[in-house]
């Protein structure tokens, strides 16, 4: 198997996901610096267990909706799971929640001779709407700077909202509320703009933006190349689920327990149908982006099962690929086509996010 990883049984969180790619064992995703340590005891188990990528239902975190407490990011982040089977590459595990009672089933794939991972994630006896979404977050210390690409953009904005307290220890870096129409020109607070297509950066600051994709039918995505590890990772998500996608860049922006300035190179690639992470009560009242035609909840009815499907992978890099400028389907996935014109045919079952 080219693919092996684990789930913490509190919060379902994906982790220690090793792929092998040719000669090297890549490891993408990052565990909060905190994490196995005494210290990490006394946090909520969200925090307790910050790594990898997790299931958000609802996403994010805000004030209580209809007499609905959620934690931060829902109990599907937070409660403990039932692993009901683990074998041939494949996990399943249930979570029967309380807030809003429904029952989840989180089932993890990986496939032989593939470097890719499917996770679906089936909500039923829920009524309702409900933001949700998953929460990648992707190491660059370990891996080195890498160069992020998206979906061609309809929509894009910094939170507007304030992100980090300067009185709390918190530093944001972004113009709060900013619109902008490329990667690579986003406002800053001090005036000018950055460059969001490169990482790490801005270091000292916390930010998060959103997007939402022009091109997106059935199938959109998000990529980062990493040239020093010669490897690129993407996901694939289908957008009547996860419309939108969430960045949260932190690198050290947060002076506060219990990151105390440590949590550093780590980039979110969060696919949501939610309004920022503000939250419930936010997502399901009239926002911007709702009156822009962009959904940020899913409804559900108790008679209805709602499959939510998404991919993660890596592929190695051929010669001369640099950003990803665009990712096509083929009749054996992929083709990953960068700003140089250099292609990678990678072997993915796209059809699953039907």
């Amino acid at each position: 198997m080219n693919v092996t990883f684990d789930i913490t049984r509190t919060g379902g969180q994906l982790a220690k996901v090793k792929f092998r790619v040719g000669r090297q064992t890549v490891e993408p995703f990052s565990t909060a610096p905190w994490c196995d340590k005494p210290e990490a005891k006394k946090l909520i188990p969200l925090l307790r267990e910050l790594r990898g990528d997790f299931f958000c239902a609802p996403f994010g975190a805000g004030p209580a909706w209809r007499g609905e407490v959620h934690p931060p990011h829902g109990e599907s982040a937070n409660a403990t799971w039932k692993v009901n089977s683990s074998e041939g590459g494949r996990l399943v595990a249930t979570l029967r929640t309380r807030v809003r009672p429904g029952k989840i089933t989180k089932i993890i794939e990986a496939r032989e001779g593939e470097t890719n991972i499917y996770q679906t994630h089936l909500l039923e006896d829920f009524q309702g709407g409900m933001c949700l979404g998953h929460h990648a977050m992707l190491d660059f210390t370990r891996n080195g700077p890498g160069i992020i690409s998206t979906s061609k953009l309809r929509h894009a904005q910094v939170l507007p909202a304030q992100f980090e307290n300067p009185i709390e220890g918190g530093y944001s870096s972004l113009k709060q509320g900013a619109w902008f129409s490329r990667l690579d020109r986003v406002p800053m607070a001090n005036g000018g703009k950055t460059d969001l297509t490169r990482y790490p950066a801005r270091e000292g600051f916390e930010d998060l933006v959103m997007l939402h994709h022009k091109d997106a039918d059935d199938f959109a995505w998000a990529a980062v190349v990493f040239p020093e590890k010669k490897f690129v990772w993407f996901s694939l998500k289908n957008p009547a689920y996860l419309a939108s996608t969430v960045l949260w860049h932190s690198n050290g922006g947060r002076h506060y327990a219990p990151w105390n300035g440590r949590h550093r190179g780590v980039l979110g690639i969060e696919d949501v149908t939610a309004y920022f992470h503000l939250g419930l009560a936010a997502s399901l009242a009239d926002n911007p982006w709702k009156e822009k035609g962009v959904p940020t909840s899913v409804a559900f009815t108790r008679s209805k099962i709602t499959r939510i499907p998404y991919i993660m992978g890596i592929a190695p890099l051929t010669a001369g690929f640099d950003a990803v400028r665009s990712i096509q389907r083929t009749v054996t996935g992929i083709c990953l086509q960068s700003a140089s014109g250099a292609l990678i045919n990678h072997a993915v079952d796209t059809d699953f996010l039907k």
